[in-house]
């Protein structure tokens, strides 16, 4: 299986400073570089940077997928499974309001996952999930 290696993506919100306090101190990322319409963040290793971008009328749209409706566009990252059920519990903790609760997919089958997704402060969809074997991240 090859590295892999940190990605980076941008994601536009109307609200800088909530998603600044956000990211860093909800999300506990570590704040990079900045400016007075952008803010680096480590996404666990990852690049995520938010920009900002006037506030849009367009509503969420979902997918039906395991009779739950799953935002689109969203983003996130695969976690380590224990660093997963660590991160979910701070978040319920911290009163975090999921989209979709903390559960397992495919449990005992090929791909085995947990999974989560919840909102941001600008109302972009996160998704966080972890492989009970990371060998399966890909497999059919």
């Amino acid at each position: 299986m090859p590295t892999i290696s940190p990605f980076h993506i941008a994601i536009p919100v109307h609200n800088l400073n909530e998603c600044r306090i956000f990211y860093r101190d909800v999300l506990k990322c570590e704040e990079g570089r900045s400016s007075d319409h952008w803010v680096d963040f480590n996404l666990f290793g990852h690049q995520l940077v938010i920009h900002y971008k006037p506030k849009t009328t367009e509503e969420l749209h979902s997918n039906p997928v395991d009779g739950k409706e799953v935002p689109v566009p969203h983003y996130g990252v695969v976690l380590p499974w224990d660093t997963f059920h660590t991160f979910a519990k701070e978040l319920e903790d911290k009163g975090i309001k999921f989209i979709i609760e903390p559960y397992i997919r495919f449990k005992g089958l090929v791909g085995e996952q947990a999974t989560m997704f919840f909102l941001d402060p600008a109302g972009n969809a996160l998704e966080f999930k972890a492989f009970k074997d990371m060998a399966q991240l890909f497999a059919k």
